[in-house]
């Protein structure tokens, strides 16, 4: 028998079923079935460096657990080996004698830099190497190049290509078995060395972390998949609109599947062609509100961010409107921190730094918020906020919603502004969400508790909250904050299109109370003609 060794490399894609780089791994080498190997490399720097808060370390772990957990099912571990990619296999090659290694594609700037190093390794040691898509539906080359080399630019652009290109892959089986030569041997399941980290060896300490409201983990992953995404809940998932669920609710109205996707403990193709079988024959809702179309903006993103240089800075960015933001660290600490006066506002950023989650509608309203809508900051800044504290916090996605909410790219519609006062109320007029996070407004009316710097003292006292005491005054005057930038945004918009020989626009008037609208998007009754 050869003493041979194929590693998959786990990075993303923390699951088993529908993995086809780990597929890829199982195969014959010349002939011959190898030792399996799968590996995640942990590297000391990015545990030091990485903008990663204790929710999304605890995430991480729960994922590699489960991970574990079901490679030894199939009489196999993960190896847990420390160190920097390429000085890891550098050592791994020689000791395991490995003849091939595969893992999943990923699209970000540092993977791609990482990746090239480890690829060129390889072919120095003369180990075969074999990489899929499946983070994504589709290959962002594949679309890109249906594009004439293009990068699409509007959602509306995207759904074209995709529809000429086709349905994404359907998923594939996770192994049932490992042949016998592929399994890990007793010695290897018996080594700690290459055992799990822990909590503290991410520098979280666990007495510091709130209760764990999403665990993670490939088996979580698709126990919540198939709870929000079956025939049992077919009305819900046919009838689901983004935009119509709310900010506030008490318990999320959406799936909470993002920071699995993120995490590639559940396959987004998997969840397509799930959500396929509930809307087939039946009317539904379409993208870009859709729950398909959810997946949708995902691929879009993915495939900017691609193809995109600096695409998570507005310097040397070729899709971000310039635009001379602010720097006061007092203004983003008070925002990052929920100190802001505005009890909508600090009660998003609270359940965000407990739990790791919020709603899409409430991350557009601390983004417009920190940005273009009162304190002028910059998306940046607001975006390395986010990319610390969200279980979900995903490079592309990240970067592409910050530059929409700035109406730095994407959206330019700067006059729509989400209002920290109106907008909450709209679908929790009694501040209940308000009081869920923010305890100290416990006893406030109601009537005062989105803006309770005008509830008389009489009653800030009676309610236990006195306002520049017990909790921050405001820090700006929203109606005159977001008058004063958007004549700034005006400027930013005019001076570009100047630059760009363009005539400057018309000015609109200024919108508060409604979620800021994008085009009307045509009807995709037909959009993916379903495999029967």
């Amino acid at each position: 028998m050869s003493s041979g060794s194929v590693i998959h490399w786990f990075r993303k894609g923390l699951r088993l079923h529908d993995n086809p780089a780990l597929v890829a791994a199982l195969k014959p080498v010349n002939g011959e079935i190898l030792r399996l190997k799968p590996v995640y490399v942990l590297d000391p720097w990015f545990v030091k460096h990485a903008k990663v808060g204790p929710n999304r370390w605890r995430f991480l772990l729960q994922s590699l657990e489960d991970l574990d957990s079901s490679l030894k099912k199939l009489g196999s571990r993960l190896y847990v080996v420390r160190g920097s990619p390429v000085e890891t296999f550098e050592s791994l090659f020689h000791r395991w004698d490995v003849k091939r290694i595969t893992w999943e594609v990923d699209t970000e700037p540092y993977a791609k830099e990482r990746d090239a190093k480890v690829e060129k390794l390889a072919s120095d040691k003369k180990v075969e190497v074999v990489t899929c898509t499946s983070h994504t539906l589709y290959n962002p080359e594949q679309v890109i190049a249906k594009n004439k080399g293009a990068t699409p630019l509007t959602y509306q652009k995207m759904l074209s290509l995709l529809a000429a290109i086709g349905p994404p892959p359907k998923a594939v089986e996770s192994p049932e078995e490992l042949a016998k030569e592929a399994k890990a041997s007793k010695n290897d399941l018996e080594k700690t060395k290459y055992d799990l980290p822990t909590l503290e060896e991410l520098g979280v300490k666990e007495a510091d972390l709130e209760p764990c409201l999403f665990p993670g983990g490939e088996s979580e992953g698709l126990i919540r998949l198939a709870d929000k995404i079956s025939m049992q809940n077919a009305s819900w998932v046919r009838s689901f609109e983004k935009p119509s669920t709310s900010p506030n609710s008490l318990s999320p109205s959406t799936t909470v599947l993002s920071p699995h996707l993120k995490f590639g403990c559940v396959s987004a193709r998997l969840m397509y062609w799930k959500l396929e079988e509930v809307y087939r024959g039946a009317k539904h809702s379409q993208p870009p509100v859709s729950l398909h179309g959810q997946l949708l903006w995902r691929e879009f993103f993915y495939t900017v961010g691609s193809n995109t240089p600096n695409f998570d800075k507005m310097e040397g960015n070729s899709i971000c409107r310039q635009i001379p933001w602010g720097e006061d660290k007092e203004r983003l600490d008070a925002w990052a921190e929920g100190r802001t006066g505005f009890p909508y506002i600090d009660a998003i950023m609270t359940q965000l730094r407990k739990e790791g989650w919020i709603h899409h509608l409430a991350r557009h309203s601390v983004a417009c918020f920190l940005t273009r809508g009162d304190l002028w900051q910059s998306w940046e800044k607001g975006q390395h906020v986010f990319e610390e504290l969200l279980l979900d916090a995903d490079w592309s996605l990240n970067a592409a919603n910050w530059m929409w909410l700035s109406a730095s790219a994407f959206f330019h519609q700067y006059f729509r502004c989400y209002s920290p006062i109106v907008f909450g109320k709209k679908t929790d007029k009694d501040g209940a969400y308000i009081r869920k996070y923010l305890p100290i407004f416990k006893k406030f009316p109601a009537k005062y508790i989105y803006e309770p710097w005008e509830a008389p003292l009489a009653v800030q006292k009676a309610a236990g909250c006195i306002i520049g005491t017990d909790y921050p005054r405001p820090i700006v005057n929203h109606a005159v904050a977001s008058k004063e930038n958007m004549g700034k945004m005006k400027a930013a918009y005019d001076a570009a299109k100047a630059g760009a020989g363009e005539a400057p626009p018309t000015k609109r008037k200024q919108s508060e109370d409604k979620e800021p609208k994008t085009k009307k998007q045509k009807k995709m009754d037909s959009f993916f003609k379903a495999e029967n």
